[in-house]
């Protein structure tokens, strides 16, 4: 292995900057090159009222960054043999049996076609990301606690977007994947992560049901105020996608820490520890077809098991796979050169969220020139 240390400080001026450039408070960054730490950096504030700089221990919402870990407790039960990707979902969850679409006209008709396995991980069911649809908020109104297993049953209620596999669209379906593991593990999900994943990875500040008692011990949470102009505090019992107590979001609903969460990207990016090898390359092996890649929001990049990843139609696109959270958060794995990168930041609706994604192309330049 090549010991030297790669000159990370063009990320840093990058990362010193962002607070500025991008609105963000302040954020913390690790980059892990051959397994070994080789970049750590801070900049700016974890709270903007009282000043308090970053210090590189912030628990904070990853949001999206989830669907990784919840992509992953799935892929272990197919490792195992208890779920099949072109299983229909009905097959788990028989109240998915006989899908509604409802047509851009209003028009609601049967769904040509069963939800697969395979389109809860690649985005492609036809569901939503709406969390105030009729039937859920029939569901919450009647149940405040939320248990992750009623709220997706009641999901059901609500008519399809687009037959399945025909499109894709960003929406619920890594929540409805949580929901799956629950239905084939026997265990609630946030136990099931837990015992599988969090604790074999020595993960002890991440979890994704954090009891109301631990709110204060996530760092201040902003969202960008477009009128202002200014990062405005909204607070950390501010969680969005978190309709009730008992429900844990699969899609958005872990919090974690830096430190934490790269242990996760690291697992994957080596394999053969919380997934198999061969698993995360089909993770990590691009899903798009005809009928879905236009529909993809990222016409640079494809979409694998829950990340984006390598295109298969464009060859010369970054070798590295991951996605980011709505705060901030961003998390990346690239086998080809070795490394995985975790920041974290705190602020939703960002005026450029998109800036923090050229961290991954100042690493990827960085080590490609030093041969790393």
């Amino acid at each position: 292995m090549n010991t030297r240390h790669p000159d990370f400080s063009g990320l840093a001026r990058f990362l010193d900057a962002l607070p500025e450039r991008g609105g963000w408070p302040g954020n913390d960054c690790l980059v892990m090159v051959h397994g070994e730490p080789a970049f750590r950096h801070q900049a700016g504030f974890s709270d903007l009222d009282a000043r308090t700089t970053m210090t590189g221990r912030e628990r904070v919402n990853v949001y999206s960054c989830s669907k990784i870990a919840t992509c992953t407790a799935a892929l272990q039960l197919f490792e195992k043999g208890l779920v099949g990707l072109d299983d229909p979902l009905a097959d788990y969850m028989p109240e998915f049996a006989d899908m509604k679409v409802r047509d851009a006209d209003g028009a609601v008709r049967p769904a040509r076609g069963q939800i697969l396995v395979r389109h809860l991980f690649t985005m492609t069911a036809g569901f939503s990301y709406d969390f105030d649809s009729p039937s859920l908020a029939a569901f919450v109104a009647d149940n405040p606690a939320c248990p992750t297993r009623g709220f997706v049953r009641a999901l059901a209620g609500d008519p399809l977007h687009f037959d399945p596999g025909t499109r894709w669209s960003y929406s619920l379906c890594h929540d409805v994947l949580a929901a799956l593991v629950e239905v084939v593990s026997g265990k609630p999900f946030a136990d099931y992560v837990r015992d599988n994943i969090f604790a074999p990875l020595g993960m002890a500040q991440s979890t994704f049901l954090l009891p109301e008692s631990e709110f204060g011990t996530i760092a201040p949470q902003y969202a960008w105020n477009a009128e202002t102009k200014k990062a405005e505090r909204i607070g950390p019992e501010v969680l969005p996608y978190r309709p009730g107590p008992e429900y844990a979001s699969g899609g958005a609903g872990c919090v974690s820490t830096c430190d934490d969460y790269v242990k996760l990207l690291e697992a994957l990016r080596v394999g053969d520890v919380v997934l198999g090898r061969e698993t995360v390359t089909l993770m990590a092996t691009d899903q798009l077809d005809a009928a879905t890649r236009p529909t993809f929001w990222n016409q640079v990049y494809g979409y694998g098991l829950g990340v984006r990843c390598k295109s298969a139609v464009l060859p010369e696109c970054g070798s590295d796979f991951g996605w980011g959270g709505a705060a901030g958060a961003l998390a990346v794995m690239d086998r080809e050169l070795g490394f995985s990168l975790m920041l974290v930041q705190h602020m939703r609706a960002a005026p450029d969220g998109a800036l923090r994604w050229e961290t991954v192309r100042i690493v990827r330049e960085i080590l490609a020139k030093e041969n790393l």
